[in-house]
């Protein structure tokens, strides 16, 4: 009995010190990007927009930036950066309901048109994390986001019936395909927007919701592969070159 577990312990050792140095996922390319912190609106290739349901009152929503930060981000600010602003929207709706408004991004072609606009994200996203502060109504906060398939996904990140600012942090799930095995396929999972939605129940005439510090954890190597440079070749140029 003792001579077979010795047996099991040296072939777990082999297997622990000898399996290839390729097969160990690297924790190195792990890292937090900064998708917006809404202080440089007018610097940005997006801007954010917000439409609601068809009950929502006259003049509303309404969309703005404004100076603030929560507390737990002020000692990261240097005399350098500039003012620390928010996205802010507030809504009024004229009954209650199943209620609703979307937040998203959205960009100017060279013809003057507004289109929407979808943030891509790199690597393998693990965690999605923002600011949201609450006015302490039973109103849902969603994300959407875009797969590698093109369907877009609505993910529940929590309640606003809270007062002032919350760190809200989402987890993708693992069912949500990031990468696509084709190559004309999408090559990042993409953030679509968020939305808000009313509790039916709920005060409805008064809303205000803030956002800051928009990022992402993404395994940033995960689709990086020997050869990756050669994915999108373009074989008319490279055939009027070769000529």
């Amino acid at each position: 009995m003792k001579q077979g577990v010795l047996v099991c312990m040296c072939l777990l050792l082999v297997f622990m010190f000898c399996v290839p140095v390729f097969a160990q996922p690297s924790t190195k390319s792990v890292e937090t990007i900064l998708i917006d912190d809404f202080d440089t609106p007018d610097e940005k290739e997006y801007q954010w927009n917000v439409q609601a349901s068809r009950f929502i009152a006259e003049g509303f929503p309404k969309k703005g930036y404004f100076a603030g930060i929560p507390n737990s981000l002020r000692p990261l600010r240097t005399s350098d950066d500039p003012e620390a602003l928010v996205l802010g929207i507030q809504t009024s709706y004229n009954r209650k309901g199943d209620n609703w408004f979307e937040i998203y991004p959205t960009t100017t072609d060279d013809s003057g048109e507004m289109k929407n606009y979808e943030i891509p994200l790199q690597g393998l996203v693990s965690q999605i994390d923002f600011w949201a502060w609450g006015a302490n109504y039973a109103y849902v906060l969603e994300i959407l986001l875009r797969d590698a398939d093109g369907r877009v996904h609505t993910l529940r990140v929590g309640n606003l019936n809270y007062s002032g600012w919350k760190n809200l942090v989402i987890n993708i799930p693992t069912y949500i395909r990031q990468q696509s095995r084709l190559r004309s396929g999408p090559k990042n999972l993409s953030f679509v927007g968020f939305k808000v939605r009313t509790d039916p129940n709920e005060y409805v005439d008064d809303f205000t919701v803030y956002l800051d510090q928009l990022k992402y954890t993404t395994h940033t190597l995960d689709n990086i592969y020997d050869g990756y440079d050669l994915r999108a070749v373009d074989f008319d140029a490279a055939s009027e070159g070769g000529q």
